[in-house]
């Protein structure tokens, strides 16, 4: 056996897990779904880190309070989703951010990151420098609520002379922060993809199909091809765009063992009454990638 194909064979043994969480909004509920998925098959997660949801999510976990965030995520509803939406009449934000964070504190009580039961970090970005900021101590929530900071929607974070925002700008999937030891294994959970050409022809597929009812067909006519492309899509395309290239630029760089990939064209940023569903997707998706790694 080549020494390479030792050391593959070797990982494959493995069950320590160095886990990289990615950005992604209420997309990275799925993110619940891969960590169980990985420790009911047995794998051990001794290290952690995260870009904005990713953040959160890991956070949770090494606090030893992921159950309890589960559960309270599972009361989510349409309704309750916009209960903790503080909006603001500002010039830079939508929302305040402080409502969701008094509300998942009263869940999970904040904890200095130091004394997290493993090794976690957050990602930030200092919006006045543009350089990435990593939470490596101090309080949980306070890493969390900058890390999540998404531009224009929640208020930025100020910490001295720094503001900061959502990490995803700068490194969405963090590989290159988790701390990591001998022999482990570098796992990915990346829910910042979108497959934008498969929604381009999606579309056009519909409006062809829609061209055969005379009442669909005069709709199309009336609306502007670009009706979908307001403030906020294009916005929110902008910035999905940037994370998603920053993302593989990042699994290039620092490729991991296991890279489970799931883009979700269906679900936006701000779908966290869909648990059930999120939670699936990651589930099953983590199942397969580690079939299709055991079976290399």
């Amino acid at each position: 056996m080549a020494f390479f194909d030792w050391i593959t064979d070797k990982k494959k043994h493995s069950k320590e897990v160095a886990l990289v969480l990615s950005t992604g909004g209420a997309r990275g509920l799925a993110h619940i779904g891969a960590i169980d998925q990985l420790t009911a098959t047995g794998y051990h997660i001794h290290s952690i880190a995260g870009t904005s949801m990713g953040a959160l999510v890991g956070g949770m976990y090494a606090a030893g309070r992921l159950d309890d965030f589960k559960a309270w995520m599972k009361t989510m509803d349409r309704r309750k989703v916009i209960s903790l939406m503080d909006f603001a009449l500002s010039l830079n934000h939508i929302m305040k951010g402080d409502r969701i964070i008094a509300a998942m504190m009263e869940v999970v009580p904040d904890v200095n990151i130091e004394n997290l039961n493993i090794p976690y970090c957050a990602i930030a970005t200092d919006a006045v420098t543009g350089n990435e900021v990593v939470f490596n101590r101090g309080s949980l929530y306070e890493a969390i609520r900058a890390s999540i900071s998404l531009p224009l929607f929640f208020n930025p974070v100020r910490s001295g002379e720094r503001i900061l925002i959502d990490g995803g700008l700068v490194n969405p999937l963090p590989l290159n922060r988790v701390k990591r030891e001998k022999g482990d294994l570098l796992m990915a959970v990346n829910v910042s993809g979108h497959d934008y050409q498969g929604q381009v022809e999606l579309r056009r597929m519909l409006r062809e199909q829609n061209e055969k009812s005379k009442v669909m067909a005069l709709i199309n006519k009336i609306l502007p091809d670009d009706a979908d492309m307001n403030y906020y899509t294009l916005l929110n395309r902008t910035i999905s765009i940037m994370i998603n290239r920053n993302a593989q630029q990042a699994i290039k760089i620092t490729p991991p063992d296991v890279l489970i990939d799931i883009p979700m064209n269906r679900y936006n940023t701000f779908d966290f009454d869909k648990y059930n569903r999120l939670y699936a997707i990651g589930a099953n998706k983590t199942k397969n990638a580690l079939e299709k790694f055991q079976t290399k």
